[in-house]
């Protein structure tokens, strides 16, 4: 159920970010930043739901990953575009 919510309001707030006057830039940015959180998320629950610790720690570890490889992956895509 947790999941449900979460992916519910990623998708409620990708929807308001798509109701301002955003470059497609920074659109970008904000997908690749959502998606990445989404996909952390569901990384969180999984660790969770984990048996072991040393899996818990794992899939905690790749959450953190994941949530840093997007927000660099999105400050590439916004420092891309102020290069131009």
């Amino acid at each position: 159920m947790k999941t449900i919510v979460k992916i519910a309001a990623a998708a409620g707030l990708i929807a308001l970010g798509a109701c301002n006057n955003q470059s497609a830039t920074e659109n970008k940015a904000d997908n690749i930043e959502a998606a990445s959180e989404n996909v952390a998320d569901n990384l969180d629950a999984a660790a969770d739901n984990a048996s072991t610790d040393a899996a818990e720690d794992a899939l905690d570890n790749q959450a953190a990953a994941t949530r840093e490889a997007g927000e660099n992956a999105a400050e590439a895509v916004r420092e891309s575009n102020s290069a131009d």
